[in-house]
């Protein structure tokens, strides 16, 4: 990297112009922090609901939840909000606090360094130079899909696509249509799209725990309610205490397996086929992946143009599909419903320590960081909903916000006591997922019998928050400088 002699520092650098990009410049406006810069790799803001607009694409946490605590809204449409609208919510919230005047947009971070010789961390794009006193990944884990290496699936001769990269320009009309994967984003296109093909044949390697959703469209006089002074935010707070009692569970499965019995009863009231249904009944608690929510899936597969092969895909023959049990079918288009990378983000491959050593490779043995936050090795550094962040109950928006809180007190402390450095200590990150490790040996994740994305290859659950949401609050709620290095700085910084 060449350092410009009129280069600017800025004292925040963002990575990500999603969710926590957004929210993390408007709260570093509000703390008197102007200094910044976000860079987004694309052309448009909105992360991963800019990324996915495949047919069906919804929230599956309720509006009225999902949204940031300083400018919620009261007019959503419906209680689960779809893709456009929350793209228009997220949007709107970044105009009304000009944050798209600090976005550098097409800005692809290649490689982000830090120098310890000058504090600093040098952020390279493809065509620019960034300084900056302190980095934020706000990358999230839901927008680099994966590709599976499957054999003969890149020379498929038909039409190939990610539902996160949804081809709007292919008709799928009266085409052979397979779909790999019954994860989030299958189970909400594949009822869109299963009238409007010929033949639809599923690929589900597990079967997914799948409840009703209480979806509704929001008349106005609910509408209106929540205009009045103080409705809106009361609901938001019943709906998390709502999810915090579900949340439980997650502690302890047994509670699950109570919860599991109206899963079974929606897969009883839905599928008459007995043979079906046995496909669809999944063999692991409630809670161990992903719990989904939706009122068409199974009825869509109740359809006579539906094929549902519970196996997994194990090559591709021109335009032929061969299952691992050795089951075939021939298909125009395959849709790629297989998800992101999770347990091996993406970002991590161009984050680097002073040695020259990549974030990768300071978790080849899984992801690890203080709090979901700090790394030990990459000073004045953060990352939002980072390592042992995820929750299966509630909203990002909850993870998101405390994190961003963490920062700002980490931020206000080194700007009040002119700090340079801040560098989590190795000691106090081990202990801390010591502790981790140990408490989330009862979750559901680890002894619920599946394989998720909680789980890394080597079976590492580097991604379960074990304890309360309410717990990640008060766990993020101040810098704790006692667990850091510091550095005081020997000229004014922020």
């Amino acid at each position: 990297m060449t350092q410009q002699a009129n280069t600017p520092i800025h004292d925040v650098l963002i990575v990500g112009a999603g969710i926590s990009g957004i929210g993390l410049g408007i709260r570093l406006r509000e703390a008197g922090f102007d200094n910044f810069v976000i860079l987004e790799k694309a052309a448009d803001l909105g992360g991963t609901w800019r990324d996915n607009t495949y047919p069906g694409c919804a929230c599956d946490v309720p509006s009225a939840l999902y949204s940031y605590s300083f400018a919620q809204k009261p007019d959503w449409s419906r209680a689960f909000a779809g893709q456009a609208e929350i793209l228009d919510y997220v949007r709107d919230t970044a105009n009304r606090h000009a944050i798209p005047d600090f976005i550098r947009f097409n800005q692809a971070v290649e490689r982000a360094q830090w120098r310890e010789s000058k504090n600093l961390w040098e952020v390279q794009t493809g065509d620019q130079l960034y300084l900056a006193r302190t980095v934020v990944a706000c990358s999230g884990y839901l927008h680099e899909p994966i590709v599976p290496n499957i054999p003969g699936l890149k020379d498929f001769q038909g039409k190939l696509f990610h539902s996160s990269r949804w081809d709007h320009d292919h008709d799928l009309s009266d085409e052979r249509v397979a779909v790999i994967g019954t994860g989030a984003s299958a189970i909400q296109f594949v009822p869109e799209i299963q009238p409007k093909v010929q033949q639809l044949s599923l690929f589900q390697r597990t079967p997914q725990w799948v409840l009703p959703k209480p979806d509704h469209s929001i008349p106005k006089i609910e509408e209106n309610f929540f205009r009045l002074p103080f409705t809106l935010n009361a609901w938001r707070k019943m709906l998390f205490g709502g999810f915090e009692t579900f949340g439980i569970g997650f502690r302890k499965p047994a509670l699950l397996r109570q919860i599991q019995k109206l899963g079974e009863a929606h897969i009883r009231l839905a599928i008459k086929d007995p043979a079906l249904r046995d496909k669809l009944t999944p063999d692991y608690t409630l809670g161990c992946k992903r719990v989904l929510m939706s009122n068409n899936y199974y009825p869509a597969l109740n359809q006579d143009n539906v094929d549902v092969f519970a196996t997994g895909l194990k090559e591709v023959r021109g335009n032929t599909l061969v299952g691992q049990d050795g089951s075939e079918c021939e298909v125009d288009t395959v849709i790629l419903g297989t998800g992101f990378f999770v347990t091996e983000p993406p970002i991590a491959d161009h984050i680097f320590n002073d040695a020259g050593e990549s974030l990768s490779e300071m978790w080849k043995d899984g992801m690890q960081a203080y709090r979901g936050t700090t790394i030990a090795g990459l000073p004045n550094a953060f990352m939002v909903l980072g390592p042992n962040l995820g929750i299966g109950h509630n909203s990002a928006f909850i993870v998101i916000e405390a994190q961003i809180n963490y920062i700002l007190s980490t931020l206000h402390t080194m700007r009040d006591q002119q700090l340079s450095r801040v560098e989590v200590k190795a000691d106090s990150q081990k202990t801390y997922n010591r502790k981790v490790q140990k408490d989330l040996q009862g979750t559901v994740w680890n002894t619920g019998g599946c394989s998720s994305y909680y789980l890394d290859k080597n079976g590492f659950n580097s991604v379960g928050f074990p304890w309360s949401t309410l717990e990640m609050q008060r766990l993020l709620k101040d810098f704790d400088a006692e667990s850091y290095s510091i550095t005081p700085a020997t000229q004014p910084v922020f």
